[in-house]
């Protein structure tokens, strides 16, 4: 059976790319707009692993982070922050919420998928 990622950016363009690329690695992808958006789409539904973006509105992806380890359901759910951001203050920021991983965008396809698998296995 397919693992189920969640992926959460605000931008159309990036949700589309991320959402191709781990489909044609054989995932099931459900998508969210923003963190308020996300937690909507979790809904105590069982998720393999979440993929988010940082900076979006509503709720960024740190507070998103910080929701979802509230959430018993979600308290060992592998997360990823994908992002354009690369400083280390932002990274210690998302670790200390409870990020598995960071990616930066651009991303590479297969790198991508090689980081999800690893995470996700």
């Amino acid at each position: 059976m397919a693992k189920t990622v969640l992926a959460v950016d605000d931008s159309q363009t990036m949700r589309d790319m991320v959402s191709f690329t781990l489909r044609n690695a054989g995932f099931d992808v459900k998508l969210a707009v923003d963190g308020k958006n996300a937690i909507d789409v979790l809904g105590g539904k069982p998720i393999d692993l979440i993929i988010t973006d940082i900076n979006m509105p509503n709720m960024n992806g740190i507070e998103l982070i910080q929701e979802v380890r509230r959430l018993t359901a979600y308290k060992a759910t592998p997360i990823l922050i994908l992002t354009t951001e690369s400083d280390g203050t932002r990274k210690a920021e998302g670790k200390a919420a409870g990020a598995t991983g960071w990616i930066v965008k651009p991303f590479d396809p297969d790198k991508l998928i090689q980081v999800v698998n690893k995470v996700c296995p």
